[in-house]
């Protein structure tokens, strides 16, 4: 467990508070984590954000007129602080009985306080249920390697030395897979994810990367570090010229988290999936 999560609520029975409570939010450090991968702030291989939507947000009018919307935050991924699931669940039910003058002035407050949390400056978007329902699910890009033949009998930790590739042949392409599980490092809660590589670097044997996925099953880990694992693995195996990893995770609590790195600019568009 990483010794700042021991102190945070996840976990824990809370409290429900209603009114604005921007102290609720709990930052971890990201150092701990970077440091068992072999990382400093100064190291890091990517580029990459943590996109976070809340499906549970809720304010109130000067009228004491409820509203309800979807919450978008990136949070990049180079910022000094992750902010802790459950207690980032608690600040945003604690905007639920607090009036704001209008939207503009409610992602003022989201900027300022999560920010603050992260260490960084956050992107927040305000978006209306009808705005979110017009654009639909997306299916992920690529080639989907869940339906290749492998044998699995190592769920407990991650196994890059699963990986192969062929060094002859460089390619250029993207391949996927919905069945990345790993479990939370506090509660042992299952997270169910989905992947994308993206890479032009040497033939990645498809088989070998579903063998790897399939070995986070039982592994206890936060969603950001999962991904941070699978790039840096990849990149080592592949000495890409360029590579993306994403992961976009199902919700708990009304919020889902999806982690993306990349030795590119991230330009992708924080688009749902089916389970999402």
């Amino acid at each position: 467990m990483h010794p700042a999560a021991e102190h945070s609520p996840l976990g824990k029975s809370s409290e429900y508070i209603a009114t604005y409570t921007p102290s609720l939010l709990f930052p971890i450090p990201r150092t701990a984590k970077w440091a068992e991968l072999g990382l400093t702030a100064e190291t890091l291989p990517y580029k990459g954000v943590d996109f976070w939507n809340c499906f549970e947000l809720s304010w109130l009018l000067p009228s004491g007129k409820p509203v309800v919307a979807i919450g978008e935050f990136s949070i990049p991924a180079d910022s000094p602080n992750i902010i802790e699931s459950k207690s980032f669940k608690l600040y945003l039910n604690s905007l639920n009985q607090t009036p704001f003058a209008d939207t503009a002035s409610l992602e003022t407050t989201l900027v300022k306080d999560l920010s603050a949390a992260a260490g960084k400056p956050v992107g927040v978007r305000v978006r209306s249920l009808k705005e979110v329902e017009a654009e639909g699910v997306v299916a992920l890009p690529g080639a989907c390697i869940d339906e290749l033949d492998i044998r699995v009998s190592n769920y407990e930790h991650p196994r890059p030395e699963l990986l192969r590739c062929d060094e002859s042949r460089i390619v250029e392409e993207s391949v996927h897979s919905h069945l990345l599980k790993s479990n939370c490092p506090v509660t042992s809660q299952p997270d169910w994810g989905s992947v994308v590589v993206e890479y032009r670097g040497a033939a990645l044997d498809h088989a070998s990367l579903l063998e790897y996925i399939v070995s986070f099953r039982q592994h206890s880990d936060f969603h950001e570090q999962c991904v941070e694992r699978i790039f840096l693995d990849l990149q080592r195996l592949l000495k890409p010229e360029k590579l993306t990893v994403y992961a976009r995770y199902v919700r708990r609590g009304g919020l889902d988290i999806n982690p993306y790195r990349s030795t590119e600019e991230v330009r992708l568009p924080n688009h749902r999936l089916v389970r999402q």
